[in-house]
């Protein structure tokens, strides 16, 4: 790998750049937590080569979400499953909204 693709990296929101404590620490919360979001399936961190959990920024971003929900006194569950229904709606608009603009643009009117 050259340093150009390594720092291209950088701005990579899927690459697990981050460690399962660093990652415990940006979220303020413990490894436990994570471990646990990992086993109710919100997220699946990559493995690094000698088997240590590796995180990304999106699936960072999802935890922090899911982590709000618990501190609001939601079961972790319950919290992993709002989270991921948020997520399949927000895919659903974006898709709609990119169907509905294909719909409506240029020669959307069959050619009349």
């Amino acid at each position: 790998m050259t340093a150009e693709n390594s720092l291209g990296r950088l701005d990579d929101d899927d690459y697990p750049a981050y460690t399962m404590g660093r990652a415990a620490e940006m979220l303020g919360t413990t490894p436990n937590f994570l471990r646990a979001i990992g086993e109710a399936r919100l997220i699946t961190p990559l493995r690094s080569e000698g088997g240590h959990r590796r995180y990304s920024r999106y699936q960072l971003r999802i935890a922090a979400r899911a982590r709000e929900l618990v501190d609001q006194g939601t079961p972790i569950e319950a919290a992993c499953r709002i989270v991921i229904l948020e997520d399949q709606l927000e895919e659903a608009r974006r898709l709609n909204e990119e169907y509905r603009r294909a719909a409506t643009g240029p020669g959307a009117d069959g050619g009349a």
